[in-house]
């Protein structure tokens, strides 16, 4: 296997992007979206000995999740969008970012391609990794992938896509569908943050507009 451009370092946190092949939309509707938060939150966690499959059969609900539990990656943000995935993650333990991303993205290929009779890949090639090396750059990072469903015209607010982490950064909520961890990483003020990521919504969408001009 190819050695990854940015090798993956126990302690160090990344921004993990991936994307379907050809465009291809694998969340049609919430259920869908759902499905993969619980997969990302399952497989973040050492312990958990089945598929994730078999535990949603048996259980079907997100209790399993404890912060405090041994984690193998530990989930700051996050956000799904009908053909891709970001994720910043803080890999805990060696090859941890490889091994979750192989179990979450396996696994939600099975159960889609179960669901709707097909076969083959849906992900394109290996996931993308870049290092975040400031806590200032992190911060800078939660708002672009906060911002991306506003950009893509899908919703005009941050708050009006349920499927990312931005309300766990903006209200306290459920305790039990909260799956990020960024308190000690990160000092956000709700208000504030929601400011801070709201202000910047005509600057990304430029800037994305500018990208697909020189793409075109």
């Amino acid at each position: 296997m190819p050695v990854r451009k940015v090798p993956l370092v126990s302690g160090n946190t990344y921004h993990i992007f991936t994307k379907t092949i050809a465009g291809f939309k694998v969340f049609n509707h919430s259920g869908e979206y759902r499905r993969m938060v619980d997969t990302v939150a399952y497989y973040s966690i050492a312990e958990n000995r089945c598929k994730f499959s078999l535990f949603n059969k048996s259980n079907g609900k997100m209790p399993f999740y404890n912060r405090h539990s041994k984690k193998i990656v530990r989930i700051l943000a996050y956000c799904l969008m009908p053909t891709h995935i970001h994720l910043v993650l803080q890999q805990k333990v060696d090859d941890g970012i490889g091994t979750f991303m192989g179990l979450v993205l396996k696994s939600y290929s099975k159960y889609f391609n179960l669901k709707y009779k097909r076969k083959g890949p849906l992900w394109e090639g290996r996931f993308k990794n870049v290092l975040v090396g400031t806590d200032q750059q992190l911060l800078h990072l939660t708002r672009y992938i906060h911002l991306n469903p506003v950009t893509a015209y899908l919703v005009d607010s941050p708050d009006e896509w349920p499927f990312s982490s931005f309300k766990e950064f903006v209200s306290s909520g459920d305790p039990f569908k909260r799956i990020c961890e960024f308190n000690d990483m990160l000092e956000i003020e709700p208000e504030s943050y929601r400011i801070f990521v709201n202000d910047n919504i005509s600057y990304q969408r430029e800037l994305a507009g500018i990208k697909e001009l020189f793409l075109e």
